[in-house]
């Protein structure tokens, strides 16, 4: 199953984020940044948009992967900004940057943790026992820094690229209720029927607000 993400609206403005209360990250960064909160591509498509099975999967078990999920601070900047993890998968949180840094996911399901991170230090890592869609993460130190993380139970889910485009691969045959989330704009769904090809193509309008 693929798909694109569209917005439907005037093209919001670009702004700015001020780094300059700390000099080392305005170097870090290699370049000015922009709010992301609300990436709107060519054509309109729109990225960083975490889709989901919300229904159609109930009673499945699936085996928990062993490779772990990176979050990296570089640039004092979150990357990626928003990322999907199993429930029991290894999250890495790394720090390539020469300032210290202050990871905080503000879990409601989910155990809220904060850890302080220098650079050099080895990666923390972590664990989510529960689904939950979205957690929110705060660098507690550059209060610009920002990511989601979603907590799903199965291994279908995607982040749409720059261009509004996804990809959930190898999804078995069934019907089933797709959420797409958007950190400012909400939450939409469709009802799908997938059959044994799996060939399906979606599209998700979100409209501005």
């Amino acid at each position: 199953m693929d798909g694109t993400i569209v917005y439907a609206g005037a093209r919001p403005a670009v702004k700015p984020i001020d780094m300059s209360d700390d000099p080392a990250c305005v170097h870090a960064h290699h370049g000015r940044p922009y709010d992301e909160s609300l990436m709107v591509g060519a054509k309109n498509g729109l990225g960083n948009v975490f889709l989901y099975i919300d229904s159609g999967l109930e009673g499945k078990r699936f085996e928990v992967p062993t490779t772990p999920v990176v979050m990296n601070q570089a640039g004092c900047w979150f990357e990626p900004r928003v990322v999907g993890i199993e429930v029991g998968q290894a999250m890495n949180v790394v720090n390539s940057d020469p300032v210290t840094h202050n990871i905080h996911p503000m879990a409601q399901v989910n155990r809220e943790w904060n850890h302080s991170q220098g650079p050099g230090d080895p990666p923390i890592v972590r664990h989510f026992t529960q689904p939950e869609i979205m957690i929110p993460v705060k660098c507690n130190i550059h209060s610009w820094m920002r990511a989601y993380i979603g907590v799903v139970s199965n291994p279908y889910f995607a982040v749409s690229d720059a261009a509004g485009k996804f990809r959930i691969p190898n999804l078995p045959p069934g019907t089933y209720t797709i959420a797409a989330w958007q950190e400012k704009l909400g939450t939409e769904r469709q009802t799908v029927t997938v059959g044994p090809g799996g060939a399906v193509h979606l599209q998700f309008v979100f409209r501005a607000k």
